[in-house]
């Protein structure tokens, strides 16, 4: 398995593409033109028109974009709550999260004890560690990473309990939280829907109140979060951005921004999905 792959139409036959890799592909389209045609999109993908309007009139039903006369455009004033649906936001960004979860896997030593949040980008760490073979015991409230985790004789899977939040493999509320207020864990690796400010934010009060809890629970928290999450406040505060130790990136996070958080005294390591070089300050 490769940590440095491409999600791009060169690599995967179009005609192959499961209904989530084609609504993201759009949406990274549409995204970094700012609107594109029916016609448009059928040529890129290799589709039919009539399946461009099917996945369109899906994306916009769940708030992803406004369609226009022939074609769409991405959503101007995003709700506060909006959550990409989980099998879409796996294919968003992926060469970058699968580089951030390689280089995050590297800082975990063997024998130690890490939190895996319910993340796409610490999925992609949890299956770096798999590949690495490191002997870890691993805490998580996501049903897909435990089962990534599982691969691995090396590794013994606690999962917290919970309620399965619809739509998604991640567990919130008790017994989990209660369960992390007694663990001391060595690293614990979060995800953010946005940075914000000084702000870590999420979408959901529950998902945030989990976080909080695996943070108090690590001696080290690591946030592993790609250049979109640079972007406005979702709707629930995590907590502050010095309330983490470190952050795991990619080089499409604006140089300001990156700046901005080591000036707070947080370790910043940039990696390149192209590369497979990191920096760290």
């Amino acid at each position: 398995m490769t940590f440095i792959q491409d999600f791009t139409m060169v690599s995967i036959k179009r005609a192959e593409l499961i209904p989530a890799q084609r609504r993201a592909f759009m949406l990274e389209h549409i995204r970094k033109r700012g609107a594109a045609s029916i016609q448009e999109l059928a040529e890129e993908i290799g589709i039919s028109m009539s399946t461009v309007r099917r996945d369109l009139e899906h994306l916009e039903e769940r708030g992803y974009l406004e369609r226009s006369h022939g074609g769409a455009l991405i959503q101007k004033q995003v709700q506060s709550t909006f959550e990409p649906e989980a099998a879409i936001a796996a294919e968003f960004d992926r060469s970058e999260k699968e580089c951030i979860g390689y280089a995050a896997a590297k800082t975990v030593s063997s024998g130690a004890s890490v939190i895996f949040d319910s993340s796409s980008t610490v999925l992609a760490a949890a299956r770096a560690c798999v590949e690495r073979g490191t002997a870890l015991t691993a805490v998580t409230n996501d049903v897909g990473i435990a089962q990534a985790l599982s691969m691995s004789q090396a590794v013994r899977v606690v999962m917290l309990g919970g309620t399965i939040r619809p739509g998604s493999l991640t567990a919130v509320g008790e017994p989990g939280e209660s369960f992390l207020a007694n663990l001391s864990t060595d690293i614990a690796f979060i995800g953010t829907h946005a940075i914000s400010g000084t702000s870590l934010t999420e979408t959901s009060i529950e998902a945030a109140a989990m976080k909080r809890a695996m943070i108090a629970s690590a001696r080290r928290t690591i946030l592993l979060a790609d250049a979109s999450k640079f972007r406005t406040a979702a709707f629930c505060r995590i907590c502050d951005v010095r309330d983490i130790h470190e952050m795991i990136t990619d080089d499409r996070a604006d140089a300001s921004e990156i700046e901005r958080l080591r000036e707070m005294g947080l370790t910043v390591t940039v990696v390149s999905a192209n590369a497979s070089e990191t920096h760290a300050a």
